[in-house]
């Protein structure tokens, strides 16, 4: 007898198989050749950008701005953002023009059933991150067929052989950006005179929330300072997307 398990794996398999099919289709095209196709092939009126508004943001805002500024933007404001970084998405929505921006927030009651006290990090931070990240972007992600994210290879020792295309049990997932450098990201920025995330000259190539985001030491991975002392790499908007993270 087949199983709703044995269903969701048959399922999860065929879908792992088209992510594959479409990365070997976007194989070779540019990075905005991969978003237009994206946008307006692969899942027209089906897709979103999601946007930390951080160090590299930029580059993929402008372009999908390029192509649809109506594109749903999700940021997950997670109310432990620096404050640059929330002037700064707000410089580039409108620098930008882009008009479909959505911020997503953790639960009002679930937060104050889970962090009363507004010091969840300092416990476990992959806690706070399921209840301000994971859990409200899988409240809107049956909405999209398919999202876009600006993770590179270069970043990280899990993010090395990230493919063009992938399937996280619940979206396909997008990442154009997937083969470029640091030099690649400086010289699109210069060319269409985007603005850099003000604390990126301080030592952060990699910003997330200010409790759990330090400056990077030269030589070190971009993210190295993200939940540094820590094993944890990752949020959990990543990994597969079932399940509510907490």
């Amino acid at each position: 007898m087949t199983t709703l398990i044995d269903t969701l794996k048959i399922e999860d398999s065929a879908e792992t198989a088209q992510a594959a099919a479409f990365s070997a289709r976007l194989e070779g095209l540019s990075a905005p050749e991969i978003l237009r196709l994206a946008l307006t092939g692969l899942f027209p009126a089906q897709i979103a950008l999601s946007s930390s508004f951080g160090a590299d943001s930029a580059v993929l805002l402008h372009m999908v701005a390029q192509i649809d500024p109506q594109t749903p933007v999700i940021f997950l404001d997670t109310d432990r953002h620096f404050f640059q970084t929330l002037q700064y998405r707000n410089q580039l929505v409108k620098q930008l023009g882009l008009t479909h921006l959505i911020n997503l927030k953790a639960d009002p009651q679930e937060a104050k059933d889970f962090d009363p006290k507004g010091t969840l990090w300092q416990q476990s931070t992959d806690a706070c991150c399921a209840l301000r990240k994971v859990r409200p972007l899988n409240r809107v992600t049956d909405d999209y067929q398919a999202w876009i994210t600006g993770r590179k290879r270069h970043q990280s020792a899990t993010r090395t052989h990230m493919p063009l295309v992938e399937w996280d049990g619940r979206n396909y997932k997008v990442n154009p950006l997937a083969d470029w450098t640091p030099e690649d990201i400086s010289a699109y920025m210069a060319e269409h005179d985007l603005p850099p995330h003000p604390l990126v000259e301080q030592g952060y190539p990699s910003i997330g929330c200010f409790p759990c985001t330090k400056p990077v030491e030269a030589g070190q991975d971009a993210r190295a300072g993200r939940w540094a002392g820590q094993e944890k790499t990752e949020c959990g908007i990543h990994s597969v997307a079932y399940g509510d993270g907490i």
